[in-house]
């Protein structure tokens, strides 16, 4: 017979679907006389199965093995209105008591399921637990302090060293108040919640643009006369031949008449300010960034000179190998964010 021909050729077919070709066998097993039972021992198969496709072969022949039925999708159980006000809802209210919908209290005030809640939530990257927090510069000379500063930063003077400084106050000189244990396979590490004060301390840094290096010292309090002594610092250990750019904060202490005098005396020494509220734009925040997280943070110390002695070693390591910190935003792409921030907050003017 044509059929039986056509289905073991289906049967025998290298490129043939296992699946199709169970249902080959089926149909042509029936038609050589072989009972369900003995189908579906053999096959290893079930009866409903075998009634399934002997059914579609009757009805569409050899081609209807080729094919799974179509079936009806899921219907959908939130409406796109429903939808539109969970969207809504997530965007311009917030619950009574509270400052932003969870899933649950969202599922609760639209009466479906949390899951339904988190769904919708993902499709349209929506995560009202989450807030990014930002400070907007106000500096009345901002565009101008950008431009002189990553001036510095892109187009370097010649015969001169870029300097970002900064003071890193009031580091704690913490003790944690119990033994710490450490790392082991299948456990973290172990540090108590509680510490003692051991008082603090100050570092003075500042990041040399060039190679990366850093001149750092620590000092009990962070006035001018702190910072003039870290200007001496710097001028000591910097060539005579060579000018010396400072890019610094606002900070009262940097503005001072005796640092105002002191760097008259100073020719080769220029002071550049960076816009209010915008430290991000000095580098040896990266460096301070660095300290903090790989030493400070995690460190234990019995006392002020401790600390110190801890900070010194820390940037001692650091000069053997410094990493070059390299601004690659030009004054144009940032002046324009700005503006665009500004205008969305209607403070541009």
């Amino acid at each position: 017979m044509k059929e039986q021909k056509e289905l073991k050729k289906l049967i025998n077919g290298k490129n043939t679907p296992q699946k199709v070709v169970l249902r080959a066998k089926i149909v042509l097993s029936s038609q050589l006389g072989q009972s369900k039972a003995s189908i579906a021992k053999t096959l290893k198969t079930s009866r409903p199965t075998i009634d399934l496709w002997l059914k579609r072969f009757s009805e569409q022949g050899v081609t209807g093995l080729l094919k799974d039925a179509t079936r009806p999708g899921r219907k959908p159980q939130i409406t796109a209105e429903k939808e539109k006000q969970i969207v809504e809802s997530t965007l311009h209210t917030i619950p009574q008591g509270a400052t932003h919908w969870s899933t649950r209290t969202l599922a609760e005030h639209h009466e479906v399921s949390k899951m339904a809640i988190q769904r919708i939530w993902k499709k349209y990257n929506l995560k009202p637990h989450l807030i990014k927090r930002f400070k907007i510069s106000k500096d009345k000379h901002f565009i101008e302090k950008v431009i002189e500063v990553v001036g510095l930063y892109l187009n370097p003077p010649q015969k001169a060293l870029v300097f970002c400084v900064d003071e890193k106050s009031q580091i704690q000189a913490l003790d944690r108040t119990q033994p710490s244990l450490p790392m082991k396979k299948g456990r973290l590490g172990t540090m108590t919640h509680d510490y003692k004060r051991n008082g603090t301390s100050t570092l003075f840094a500042a990041l040399n643009m060039y190679d990366g290096s850093v001149i750092g010292k620590c000092y009990e309090k962070h006035t001018h006369k702190e910072f003039l002594k870290f200007l001496r610092t710097i001028d000591k250990q910097v060539e005579k031949e060579l000018e010396v750019h400072i890019i610094a904060d606002n900070y009262g202490t940097h503005k001072t008449d005796g640092v105002k005098s002191w760097l008259a005396a100073h020719q080769r020494f220029h002071l550049h300010f960076t816009p209010t509220s915008a430290s991000w734009i000095n580098m040896v925040e990266r460096f301070f960034s660095k300290i903090t997280e790989k030493m400070i943070r995690r460190s234990s110390f019995g006392s002020v000179k401790a600390l110190e002695s801890a900070i010194v070693n820390f940037i001692a390591v650091h000069n053997e190998n410094p990493k070059v910190y390299t601004w690659t935003k030009d004054a144009d792409t940032i002046i324009a964010k700005w503006i665009k921030c500004k205008e969305a907050l209607g403070t541009l003017h």
